[in-house]
């Protein structure tokens, strides 16, 4: 089993940043892939960022290319979600995921076998 714990969300105002961490314990070294995922206030959950564990290569969808960055800790067990000009649409319960899956990454939900509980990011306008 595997752990994940969420922390760094809060409530910013449009064009300010925050940083997400995400801290995994368990079954270290079992996954290969971390993923960040959102799902707004009344909407589905939405990939945000992926990234390789081993060899860091990431991917973003159009919506937070730019602006968002994605980074990991090996040493710390520890992935990173760095948010930049944060606009309104932005408000999300943001999700750390973990994969077992071969692969360089995944953009899909269901291919992660752990989850985080979440947390808050509220972007004022």
């Amino acid at each position: 089993q595997v752990q994940l714990v969420e922390s760094g969300g809060g409530l910013v105002q449009a064009g300010g940043s925050l940083r997400l961490s995400c801290a995994a314990s368990g079954r270290t070294f079992s996954w290969n892939i971390m993923g960040w995922f959102r799902q707004p206030p009344g909407k589905e959950r939405e990939f945000v960022a992926t990234i390789n564990w081993s060899s860091g290569r990431t991917y973003y969808p159009n919506s937070v290319k730019g602006r968002f960055t994605i980074s990991r800790d090996n040493a710390k067990n520890t992935v990173y979600l760095q948010m930049n000009s944060l606009k309104p649409e932005d408000t999300a319960v943001y999700y750390c995921a973990a994969s077992t899956r071969l692969g360089d990454f995944s953009t899909f939900a269901y291919q992660y076998d752990y989850w985080g509980q979440g947390t808050q990011v509220t972007v004022s306008s």
